[in-house]
């Protein structure tokens, strides 16, 4: 991870010479990130929805050739070819994601092991807002921010999850999605009053950033399901 993060330093460090303030470095820093990682949010999205329609006719094939996997895995494949459906196109973004974001954790974390400059040495110390010194853990403010947003971003996840659902069966994944959605952000709200105040500023900027993208990817789903009725309907 340590490979990664320290070109994030390198950047990190070239921002704060532009912007001369931590504060607003870290904040515009989240925001690029997060712009950067869009595409494979988006690139999830598409699959997921992309799964959904499929499912049917995979759940069709798997009744019609359960008794012949050869014949089904080759039947798989050509529904896959047919839809033009990669079924490890929701798993790949997401691999790609994980190791850049445990990076960012561990910059953030501690800033000065990743980044060269001297000006870093004093920039993570700065006051920013009420917060005195943002490698300082702030107990109070920036944790309930990080709770508040974690809480929606993960309410949204939970309605795209059930929107996906097209039958719409209770299961034990949406009943712990349900109870995940209480407890998850009670954690960060824990947690951020323990790490330091940089990296929950981080957090907070990247799940009010999520949120915002939420919203436009869940518009991105309608439109892509109301598409594939459209196609069903032609078709019929």
């Amino acid at each position: 991870m340590g490979l990664i993060a320290k070109p994030l330093g390198w950047l990190l460090s070239q921002l704060y010479l532009v912007i001369n303030n931590y504060g607003l470095t870290l904040i515009i820093f989240t925001i690029i990130f997060k712009f950067c990682l869009y595409p494979l949010y988006k690139k999830q999205i598409v699959s997921s929805t992309k799964m959904a329609e499929v499912q049917p006719k995979m759940m069709e094939i798997q009744r019609k050739y359960a008794d012949d996997k050869e014949k089904q895995n080759e039947k798989m494949m050509e529904l896959y070819k047919q839809e033009g459906f990669n079924p490890m196109g929701g798993c790949l973004p997401l691999l790609i994601q994980m190791p850049i974001i445990m990076a960012l954790f561990m910059l953030l974390r501690n800033p000065l092991a990743y980044t060269t400059s001297d000006s870093m040495i004093f920039a993570v110390h700065e006051a920013f807002l009420w917060i005195h010194d943002l490698t300082q853990p702030d107990l109070w403010i920036l944790p309930i921010a990080a709770g508040i947003t974690s809480f929606v971003s993960f309410h949204q996840s939970q309605q795209q999850q059930t929107a996906l659902d097209s039958k719409g069966n209770a299961n034990s994944s949406a009943a712990m999605m349900k109870m995940m959605k209480y407890v998850y952000p009670v954690i960060i709200v824990w947690m951020g009053r323990s790490f330091p105040a940089g990296l929950t500023l981080y957090w907070f900027i990247s799940t009010a950033t999520q949120i915002g993208f939420n919203m436009h990817l869940n518009k991105l789903r309608r439109m892509m399901r109301a598409e594939a009725e459209v196609k069903k309907e032609k078709k019929a």
